[in-house]
């Protein structure tokens, strides 16, 4: 059984976005697959709370998709997590919608990835900086995968990121395949990382 992937996409700038628009343009034509681009459904950030739920709820796997904006999402995503992850929906003694679930985040950002470290210029891992995300699926009771991350997209080429294109691609298609184990995650930082291994 195939499972069902939401991509939440939600850059302010897209049009300006090299990296991101080679990712969009990668991923598959499939029935199972749906792009949503939060900020050409939300120009004026009014959410339809009640749509949003029911994607949600028809689908197995959930992408936060977007670029690091000062260490976090910008601001319409973080609109959307405060609107629609219900009290009573998402989480709580009746929150029961989310549970199982699998959620992690598509990243593009500027910073290369020797800068997030303790020692790099912004102290942080990319894991430590998105722990309120990984919270919030805890609270809602779904499995936070680690994230697919493109780094340097200020200076990557443009065979490298096509190579990240094709990366996020594969990367869809075995999850809609449903080929792979949650545990085969631990212990790696990146999404990015896993999939080499599968690959290999």
């Amino acid at each position: 059984m195939p499972n069902k992937i939401l991509i939440l996409f939600a850059h302010p700038l897209f049009e300006k976005s090299n990296a991101n628009d080679v990712l969009v343009k990668s991923i598959p034509n499939s029935a199972n697959i749906t792009f949503h681009d939060l900020y050409e459904n939300y120009p004026n950030f009014d959410i339809d709370i009640r749509r949003e739920q029911e994607l949600l709820s028809r689908h197995d796997i959930i992408i936060w998709h977007h670029p690091m904006y000062w260490y976090s999402c910008p601001p319409l995503l973080k609109q959307w997590i405060d609107l629609v992850l219900e009290h009573g929906w998402a989480y709580g003694s009746k929150g029961k919608e989310l549970i199982g679930k699998r959620l992690f985040q598509v990243i593009t950002t500027g910073g290369k990835k020797e800068n997030y470290t303790p020692q790099g210029k912004d102290h942080f891992t990319i894991g430590q900086l998105l722990e309120p995300f990984c919270q919030t699926a805890t609270v809602c009771n779904m499995h936070y995968l680690p994230p697919f991350v493109v780094h340097g997209t200020h200076f990557i080429s443009p065979e490298d990121m096509e190579e990240c294109g094709e990366h996020y691609s594969t990367l869809l298609q075995l999850l809609e395949r449903n080929e792979y184990d949650l545990t085969e995650f631990s212990g790696h930082r990146y999404l990015n990382d896993w999939l080499i291994t599968k690959l290999l």
